[in-house]
């Protein structure tokens, strides 16, 4: 469960940290105090999006701790050890810091972790249940997702099978559909991929052709100077009084005074190796000289076979490797072209056999729902008769396939909506055409209350769920949300006062002015400060005798449910 949250230059928010406890806590404060800015702060401690605009005006960044007490044997354990994060004790510590350019970083016990990882672990110690989360009951393709999750484990898996083939068999659909081309498009490939074939082939390239014909180019178009600098350097070496012949008299002499002086003797040695190195340096010269020859029709001849190469260069490559490859590629096309026949056979099979298996899998699916739905729809209107909503007929209407473009999809061959009939005699009608906002507010209690038993979770988070509701039905929710606290830590922010008396723990939200800064705080009340709020809730801004009365009332008959 959720220990302590510490948020620093948040939004308004200045400084501030709340303890929590377990059961029911209710954060309350007057529009706009910052109430939701304490869930934007939780959302971010499960792996949301960050923002520049969290960070508080003038300060560099925006600072967000978490800190949440969780079993040793809890599954989140196992994958943090995976990550190589642990804790000597079974608290486990989620930090985020968001810089004024909207760059995050996110630490869990100190260990550096990515947004995909807090992702991973966050809907685990979190769950926020918002009003943007109303909205999803309208929108009916997120009514299958509920029934999936509600359907757990077994149909999730089928699930995922199921799209790996359709994944395949979409795959080779649309191979199939390359294949359908007009006999003449593809004779027309053909030819164009034969012409680029045999112009490549015709050139016969090899792997470093071009860097060995760039030398020669440059030895043939500069042989005048060539020939005159290597002759100049032969004459200078050979010859009688030449460099050589001046080198092997002075070897001589200096033989001759090693014999005498042997420290003399390395010296001697260093110029006999000196002059064989000279003697092999000049046959090699001028051996070189004997091979250069002007010959400009072999100067010709290159440029006209580095041209080709360019030309090739600017049509498939940038070097000749990358022809070559080029090459490679469209021999296997032409392959695959000529072979077509062949291939789509291959194909029509494959896709045939994708088809059956997803079929099978979207008939299981849709079997394993249609009884999930049976369920659901038992549980919801249970949950709703809690909720003052007990004539409610609640259903999961599967619609035939024949009304879908295609009979497959990603999820299966299912197409569902949820419906309800509020009042006896009504028919069943789409959510989205006739739930108040109340009758939503207590739909998605009622599943929420349904799945926290199939999917649990440490803390739930409640943020205006009670919207559209009052009186009896107010009553109703805030028992319900109690009774889910006595097995679940619950944050609830609310503007009922049904709500809020029957909370564990109450924390006020207010906000002040000051040098020109807003800031927002939090307070957790007494039984007297309490009181108080709970009367200003009921009576608005002037809080009466009677309004306190009426508020210590609701609070002593609150306490007579919970203690029943």
């Amino acid at each position: 469960m959720l220990r302590e949250l510490t948020i620093r230059q948040f939004a308004i928010i200045d400084q501030l940290s709340i303890d929590f406890d377990r059961g029911f806590h209710v954060l309350t404060g007057e529009t706009g105090a910052g109430k939701s800015i304490l869930v934007d702060a939780l959302g971010l401690v499960m792996g949301g999006r960050a923002s520049s605009e969290y960070v508080r005006h003038g300060a560099k960044k925006a600072e967000i701790e978490a800190l949440f007490e969780v079993d040793r044997d809890d599954w989140i354990w196992t994958q943090l050890e995976d990550w190589g994060i642990s804790s000597e004790q079974a608290d486990i510590l989620i930090r985020r810091e968001i810089t004024s350019n909207g760059k995050s970083t996110c630490r869990i016990n100190g260990r550096l972790v990515t947004v995909s990882m807090l992702k991973q672990i966050g809907p685990k110690l979190l769950n926020i249940c918002g009003q943007h989360e109303h909205q999803s009951l309208l929108d009916v393709e997120e009514h299958l997702e509920w029934l999936d999750e509600f359907a757990g484990k077994e149909v999730l898996e089928i699930r995922l099978k199921y799209q790996e083939k359709y994944r395949q068999y979409r795959r080779i659909e649309k191979e199939l559909a390359s294949l359908h081309r007009s006999e003449e498009e593809i004779n027309q490939q053909i030819d164009y991929y034969q012409f680029q074939r045999d112009e490549i082939a015709a050139a016969a390239l090899e792997a470093g052709e071009e860097e060995e014909l760039r030398q020669e180019r440059n030895r043939l178009a500069h042989m005048e100077k060539l020939m005159s600098h290597t002759s100049l350097a032969y004459e200078w070496l050979e010859g009688e009084g030449k460099g050589l012949d001046l080198m092997g008299q002075a070897m001589a002499q200096i033989e001759e005074v090693a014999r005498i002086d042997e420290s003399m003797q390395e010296i001697s040695e260093g110029i006999q190796s000196s002059f064989y190195q000279l003697e092999e340096v000049v046959r090699r010269l001028g051996d070189y000289r004997d091979t250069l020859e002007f010959d400009p029709e072999r100067l010709h001849a290159v440029e006209e076979r580095l041209h080709v190469i360019e030309q090739l260069k600017r049509k498939y490559g940038k070097s000749i490797p990358e022809i070559l490859a080029y090459q490679q590629t469209i021999e296997r096309k032409l392959e695959q072209l000529t072979s077509i026949d062949t291939s789509k056979a291959e194909l029509i099979e494959q896709h045939d056999q994708q088809l059956k298996e997803c079929q099978r899998l979207a008939e299981e699916l849709t079997k394993r729902r249609k009884k999930a739905a049976q369920q659901l729809e038992t549980q919801v209107e249970k949950e709703l008769s809690e909720l003052n909503m007990g004539s409610t007929v609640f259903h999961v209407a599967f619609f035939p396939t024949t009304m879908r473009d295609v009979q497959l999809g990603e999820t299966g061959q299912d197409m569902i909506e949820f419906q309800i009939a509020p009042n006896p005699g009504e028919p069943l009608k789409p959510l989205n055409k006739i739930a108040s906002g109340g009758e939503l507010s207590r739909i998605m209690l009622a599943l929420k209350c349904i799945f926290i038993h199939h999917h649990p979770v440490q803390t739930m988070i409640f943020d205006e769920i009670d919207t559209g509701v009052s009186g009896r039905t107010a009553q109703a929710i805030a028992e319900r949300i109690a009774l889910l606290a006595k097995k679940n830590q619950i944050l609830c922010v609310t503007h009922l006062p049904q709500v809020a008396c029957m909370a564990d723990l109450h924390y006020y939200i207010y906000k002040k002015a000051k040098d020109d800064k807003t800031n927002a705080f939090v307070q957790k009340l007494g039984q007297e400060e309490r009181t108080l709020e709970l009367a200003r809730m009921l009576g608005g801004v002037e809080v009466t005798e009677k309004t306190k009365q009426h508020a210590e009332e609701m609070l002593y008959l609150a306490e007579k449910v919970k203690d029943g």
